[in-house]
């Protein structure tokens, strides 16, 4: 009795705690007009969130500078908003090149500055720095950080400008001098790991049925070509999806891709959980147990091997073999898709890849998602879903920030929460 007594009981808990419940309905005070609320200004030298740029609660770690020649440079998008004055001293455009969540960001406090001072824009100082003019590890090196002004460049407006910038929506704004104020976000890698872990709309599945399908394509009930091991190297057979841990078919994310010398290409968000082998591996051999572990997407290196898959369509049984990782890289992708099986594992585009993300381990998630499981055992469901994230997803993400030390977690899964 214990089981469906807990399934029940993280149900009601769902429930309670859903973004859906937060909002949707009238609430205390309903059908008030709520008075404007009151901005306050920060103060010189304040910064909010009241912790270190780089941090989780702000606008998370460095990770790397980002030159014109360097792979990363497609990270960059250019802002041309006509209601941003853009300094570039330099003359090359650099200061309105930044990432999209950057720019989404500073066009709204443009917004802001307009209504608030009428016949005032916002002007840009610094953005992004290809001259090694800020401090080691900057996050201007990035695109992620913007030196901005008024236009009028009354510094008596400069403490309620960070205080716009807050409400903008920057990860961390800081009154950093009495000439400007320094705004930053976090990654757009955070971004794409908010919902935890998911495959790109055209990633390809086996199907028992026959021939291959898109996972944008599939539908809980159908049988997908999984591993049977807990370590990712188990047999391969065929198991049922259950649900979407994430359906979002519109969105774009950024997806790292690891390609293999057998010419394997797999794409995950950063915080999905991918098996690698432990130290040196055999290209072609099959993994001894406990020669794999998981690890994030977005720590798979080059020389690590994945398990692949090579046959037809159909076969009831079949076995993996390892190949050797040769190129890691970032791209961008449409749609967003989590499928859960029952083996809690799956192949996609030949590669065995764990159904879970966020958190460090296979085993520890799958065990997490037992009731899940169980449900749809007893009942044929999972309790109702469509797209967008998972009732059950959202609650276990609630409570292993409340419960798991944050190392346990993806850190740029975690630097997303609360916002």
């Amino acid at each position: 009795m214990l089981l469906p007594t807990l399934v029940t009981c993280l149900a009601g808990c769902a429930f309670l705690l859903s973004p859906v419940s937060e909002g949707c309905g009238p609430g205390r005070g309903y059908g008030k007009r709520r008075s404007p609320r009151k901005l306050a200004p920060l103060a010189y030298k304040q910064f909010s969130p009241n912790v270190a740029e780089k941090t989780l609660g702000a606008s998370g770690r460095y990770e790397g500078k980002i030159t014109r020649n360097s792979e990363r440079f497609k990270e960059l998008t250019p802002n041309y908003n006509p209601d941003i004055i853009f300094k570039d001293e330099e003359n090359t455009g650099a200061d309105r090149m930044m990432t999209q969540r950057c720019k989404d960001k500073l066009n709204s406090l443009a917004i802001s500055v307009m209504n608030l001072w009428p016949g005032v824009r916002l002007r840009v100082t610094e953005g992004w720095d290809e001259d090694g003019h800020h401090s080691e590890e900057s996050l201007h090196y990035e695109g992620r950080a913007v030196d901005i002004t008024t236009s009028d460049r009354d510094r008596n407006k400069y403490a309620m400008l960070a205080r716009l910038a807050v409400e903008a929506g920057f990860d961390w704004v800081y009154y950093e001098s009495k000439a400007h104020i320094h705004c930053s976000v976090k990654s757009d890698h955070s971004v794409a790991a908010k919902s935890g872990g998911c495959f790109p709309g055209e990633a390809l599945v086996w199907l028992e049925s026959g021939g291959l399908k898109s996972i944008s394509d599939l539908r809980p009930g159908e049988r997908v070509l999984t591993s049977s091991g807990s370590d990712g190297r188990g047999e391969l057979l065929y198991s049922e999806v259950l649900t979407f841990l994430d359906r979002d078919p519109g969105t774009r994310r950024l997806f790292y891709t690891l390609q293999t010398e057998a010419g394997a290409q797999l794409s995950l968000t950063a915080a999905h959980l991918i098996f690698v082998s432990e130290g040196n591996c055999s290209e072609g051999a099959m993994p001894a147990r406990g020669a794999l572990r998981t690890v994030y997407a977005s720590d798979a290196q080059p020389g690590q091997c994945v398990l692949v898959s090579e046959g037809k369509a159909g076969q009831s049984h079949r076995e993996g073999r390892l190949s050797r990782i040769n190129r890691v890289s970032l791209r961008e992708g449409r749609g967003a898709f989590a499928p859960l099986t029952q083996q809690g594992t799956l192949v996609v585009d030949g590669v065995v890849a764990s159904c879970y993300a966020v958190v460090d381990q296979h085993s520890l998630a799958h065990w997490a998602f037992a009731p899940l499981r169980r449900m749809h055992i007893w009942t044929g469901a999972t309790g109702g879903h469509s797209d967008g994230i998972h009732w059950y997803s959202q609650l276990l993400h609630w409570l292993g920030r409340k419960l798991l030390d944050s190392g346990r977690l993806h850190p740029l899964g975690v630097a997303q929460d609360g916002r």
